[in-house]
């Protein structure tokens, strides 16, 4: 009999993935308008563009299918989630038809292992008379997608415009991910995967928890220090983010290919850095939105950054279960960081407060 709770809980993993990918194909539509307005397009280009994701869905579905008999359904489903996730994201700072374009194809390829992937699953998982219920949920996970995706998308950019706020929730995301990747597998990693006893594990990763903390005290007042001294804080706190996820990349990899006093070492410089990028997470939209639209604008950019911790640890469990070694986890976790570095490097406006006069939506 195949076991009810891991069944329940891929039929939720499956549901979440199908439910982001309606919401990412529709935000477009959302955008409609102001895009059109801002680029000069067409209808007919508009048109284009809103067909242009089924160009890569409809012809690689097939071949989505067989990769994921071939090779596994769960692998092939977090390959495209991350590269639906890319070209969402980039969608924010296209500035052409043509970029449009090709993100809407790239959308649309990366969304096509979805359905192939999620109805895989549940036939491994799922018994016979339970697949009606577990069709059930996933439809509504799909169904739901459109709905939560309009009303947040179109609020947003009632607020904020079709590009801005994204940078900062891509930014966030990157940092949660890493950080959520380690505090919930490092116990894990370093007794299964490292050999180290239940005593060093716990004496290795309370140092390093204790040395991210430290280094968020420490930076926080630094980057005051250097603002109140005539630095700008663009330069400041885009330079702290930039230095973090860069830094990320290379100790996420050195974490799993070095020795093992050479992983604990990159480790601690990961929990300093990463550490040092916190105060950030929160300043900066501070700083953008003022006392009249934080709230707002952290909510959507904190729950955007907290999507991180319903993926990263079941994704890295998925990947462990399907190579046996860490290698693929580490490996997404770095190239996590380069999202990180376009979200607060270059989707991120200069970081000043926005003149909110301008908002349609202001109240007097």
């Amino acid at each position: 009999m195949r076991d009810a709770s891991s069944a329940a809980r891929l039929v939720i993993l499956a549901t979440a993935a199908v439910f982001i990918n309606y919401i990412d194909r529709g935000n477009l539509a959302t955008a409609a308008s102001l895009i059109q307005d801002q680029l000069h397009l067409s209808a007919t280009q508009i048109g284009i563009l809103l067909s242009a994701f089924y160009y890569g869905y409809v012809v690689c579905m097939p071949a989505m299918g067989w990769l994921a008999e071939r090779y596994g359904a769960k692998r092939l489903m977090a390959t495209g989630v991350f590269v639906w996730s890319i070209a969402t994201f980039a969608t924010g700072f296209a500035g052409s038809f043509a970029a449009l374009l090709v993100l809407r194809v790239v959308l649309g390829i990366g969304e096509s292992v979805a359905f192939p992937c999620a109805s895989k699953v549940l036939a491994q998982a799922v018994e016979v008379g339970r697949l009606g219920i577990a069709n059930g949920v996933l439809s509504f996970g799909y169904l739901l997608g459109p709905a939560v995706g309009t009303l947040l998308g179109g609020y947003l950019m009632l607020l904020y415009g079709w590009r801005a706020l994204w940078g900062a929730s891509l930014g966030h995301f990157a940092s949660n991910y890493g950080y959520y990747f380690v505090v919930s597998w490092l116990p894990f990693y370093l007794v299964k995967s490292r050999g180290f006893s239940i005593g060093s594990m716990v004496a290795i990763a309370s140092w390093a928890y204790l040395l991210n903390a430290v280094s968020a005290l420490v930076m926080g007042w630094a980057a005051d220090r250097w603002i109140r001294g005539g630095e700008s804080p663009t330069l400041v706190y885009k330079g702290i983010m930039a230095a973090n996820h860069t830094a990320g990349i290379a100790c996420m990899a050195a974490m799993v290919m070095l020795p093992a006093a050479g992983s604990v070492a990159a480790l601690y410089v990961f929990e300093i850095v990463s550490g040092c990028s916190y105060p950030g997470l929160f300043a900066i939209p501070q700083i953008l939105a003022g006392p009249r639209a934080t709230g707002r604008w952290v909510g959507v950019q904190n729950a955007a950054g907290n999507l991180a911790g319903l993926v990263a640890p079941a994704i890295t469990g998925v990947l462990v279960d399907q190579t046996g070694l860490f290698d693929v986890a580490f490996a997404l976790a770095a190239a996590v960081n380069v999202l990180g570095l376009i979200g607060w490097v270059w989707v991120l406006p200069k970081i000043v407060p926005i003149e909110w006069t301008q908002n349609p939506l202001r109240k007097s």
